[in-house]
């Protein structure tokens, strides 16, 4: 065995390097979190996302390569809801707690947790089936806004375009915008006058004000991520936001919190790079984060915002 000497650290030293390990590697953001370590859940997966709470205690994600959809119960035991996702990513719950996926195989669905059986709420636009829909956020009305890039989508694209649309209640589906960098998480302030778009090859977030469900307008630069490289470029992935409207955005170096006006508070570094993030818990104060095969969570002081149109 071979030995290695370590020279004795001052305890002021000792201190700021246990504080800084409070968020792997960085510190605790002021009035947000964490409160303590980083957890690892589970490991061993092959590509985690789409977390979602259930608002009962059950948290629920994916693992897109093994098209499962998971389950974790309040007692911490980990099972699967149906090994047969049409490789579903993103995940939320409808006003009737069914369970909502983007499945990456060209639509989305609804599916019924008890029966299994799901429904198609949109599959195509024009005639022609989505690239691979991605990610999603539900309005009050329970209108459906979910991202359509490239990842895993057939080629050419069968949309030729990389965008997001609207499923409005009675299932019509609108085109809100395209031509985009692989727009990938997508959010509702917590007043829903504003829509979050998450490229994930731009390093700008883009925001667009909703004039009414479905119908949007001024498209903007919300913020820029910060980057692991000075000359990088990279973007962002899965989203969540708080009960004050600030952004949770997965991003190359950890979670990236942003408040309403685009200021940047801080980040949360994770063992893995995070793919998703959403709160749950039984107080909505549990972060929980997907990164490429395990799953995390961490105590948080923010309280996760719960969509009207979502649980109840």
């Amino acid at each position: 065995m071979t030995r290695i000497m370590i020279p004795t650290l001052s305890f002021a030293i000792l201190m700021s390097l246990a504080f800084v390990g409070v968020a792997h590697g960085q510190g605790s953001i002021d009035g947000i979190g964490p409160v303590g370590e980083i957890e690892k859940v589970q490991d061993g997966f092959q590509f985690t996302e789409g977390p979602a709470s259930d608002g009962e205690g059950t948290l629920y994600f994916t693992d897109i390569p093994a098209e499962t959809i998971f389950q974790l119960s309040a007692d911490g035991k980990i099972s699967p809801l149906t090994t047969t996702s049409g490789h579903a990513n993103g995940l939320m719950f409808d006003g009737e707690k069914h369970l909502i996926a983007c499945q990456m195989d060209g639509q989305v669905v609804r599916i019924d947790r008890k029966t299994k059986d799901v429904e198609v709420l949109a599959g195509q636009y024009e005639g022609k089936r989505f690239n691979a829909p991605n990610d999603l956020v539900i309005d009050r009305q329970g209108g459906v806004y979910f991202t359509d890039p490239l990842f895993r989508a057939p080629e050419p694209l069968p949309q030729g375009t990389q965008g997001f649309y609207y499923i409005a209640p009675d299932k019509s589906v609108t085109q809100l915008d395209k031509d985009l960098p692989a727009p990938n998480g997508i959010a509702l302030s917590p007043d829903e006058k504003t829509l979050y778009v998450i490229p994930s090859m731009s390093a700008e977030m883009l925001a667009y004000d909703v004039k009414e469900p479905g119908k949007i307008e001024n498209r903007r630069v919300f913020c820029r991520l910060k980057q692991k490289q000075a000359d990088g470029n990279s973007g962002g992935d899965g989203m969540t936001i708080d009960t004050k409207g600030n952004l949770y955005i997965t991003a190359a170096t950890g979670v990236q919190v942003f408040d309403p006006s685009g200021k940047m508070l801080g980040n949360i570094a994770f063992p893995q790079q995070p793919a998703n993030v959403t709160f749950g818990g039984p107080d909505r104060k549990t972060l929980y984060v997907t990164a490429r095969t395990g799953l995390y969570r961490c105590a948080m002081e923010a309280a996760g915002h719960v969509y009207p149109g979502v649980v109840k």
